[in-house]
């Protein structure tokens, strides 16, 4: 069977980040054991999906695209900051061209929307329309490629469909609602954004150090972010911003943009495709249980079903193309 045209753009994936290891702020340190590279994967497993919890505390607190712009600039520079200090060099001519690109799909769509959509929905929907993007990838393909879809991505495309079709059965009269129709839309957006940003990683990623490209993309983004924000009128005063949302700001910057995402790139390296993509599949029932947790989110079985119907589909069409979610996402990163 021909190969699809999805597996051409992803296939490298890995290859090309173990190339730029060097750039990891990983590398100060000896190469790990297999040990500590699990021990990485549990802690991105865990606190990815705790990220949708932050996120659903800070925008109860302050507006949501503020939020986002302001973790995102204070990320950037903590990453910025120690390339400068590493004397990597920066970005040239061209260079510049997907770092722009990305930091608009990845961070000003991608992350600022689905911060934004949790204002609306449950952290759990929304950790769990998060990890959905590899559908998106598929249905992106049939568009696109030239050859057969492979049977078990099929089979895979229809699951996470019915998965998600399940799950928001009982919800079907809350779309009447204009919020939650909102916070659907806005998460719905981000996944395809995502999705398309994925695609257009795979194909730049030797044309720019990934690792700082990351840190100036946050920047650019926050930065985009915090202006668009102030100059509608849609964000407050520094001042007026309440300890709890400085908080969730912290605990994103930190857990969720600097030591999950190094965890991430160290266990990638260390660990086989497949194995560190396990994450992927543990961040949505982190993130449903802690919404139950912290916020008494309703745990009901159409979740639980449609979740796990949901992600046996996303696992199938991995395992088809062997791709694994890209090392900027967070967002399934978390928010």
């Amino acid at each position: 069977m021909p190969r699809y045209d999805i597996y051409k753009t992803l296939a490298n994936t890995t290859a090309n980040i173990k190339l730029l290891r060097a750039f990891n702020p990983f590398s100060i340190h000896k190469k790990g054991t297999r040990a500590k590279a699990i021990f990485a994967l549990a802690v991105v497993s865990v606190l990815w999906g705790t990220t949708w919890i932050a996120s659903k505390e800070g925008v109860s607190h302050m507006p949501a695209l503020q939020l986002a712009g302001i973790r995102q600039i204070i990320a950037g520079v903590l990453y910025v900051g120690f390339f400068i200090y590493r004397k990597a060099p920066w970005p040239k001519g061209k260079e510049w061209i997907p770092i722009i690109v990305l930091s608009f799909l990845n961070f000003i769509m991608s992350n600022g929307l689905s911060t934004w959509g949790v204002q609306y929905i449950s952290a759990g929907l929304g950790s769990i329309m998060g990890a959905i993007f590899p559908l998106w990838l598929v249905v992106i393909g049939l568009f696109t490629a030239k050859s057969k879809l492979p049977r078990n991505a099929l089979i895979g495309l229809l699951l996470g469909f019915g998965g998600v079709c399940v799950i928001f059965y009982p919800h079907l009269k809350d779309f009447l609602i204009p919020d939650f129709r909102l916070g659907i839309i806005l998460s719905l957006i981000a996944t395809w954004t995502w999705a398309f940003a994925s695609l257009y990683t795979k194909e730049q990623a030797n044309k720019f150090n990934p690792y700082f490209g990351l840190g100036l993309q946050m920047v650019i983004a926050g930065v985009t972010l915090v202006a668009i924000t102030g100059a509608t009128g849609l964000s407050i005063p520094i001042a007026s911003i309440p300890w709890k949302a400085w908080a969730a700001i912290g605990y994103l910057v930190l857990f969720g943009s600097i030591i999950t995402f190094i965890a991430y790139l160290y266990a990638l390296q260390n660990l086989p495709t497949e194995q560190a993509s396990i994450y992927a599949y543990i961040n949505p029932i982190v993130a449903v249980m802690c919404g139950s947790l912290f916020f008494g989110e309703h745990i009901s079985g159409y979740i639980v079903v449609g979740g796990l119907v949901a992600l046996l589909g996303v696992f199938m069409v991995n395992r088809a193309f062997k791709i694994i979610p890209p090392p900027e996402q967070p967002e399934t990163e978390g928010v």
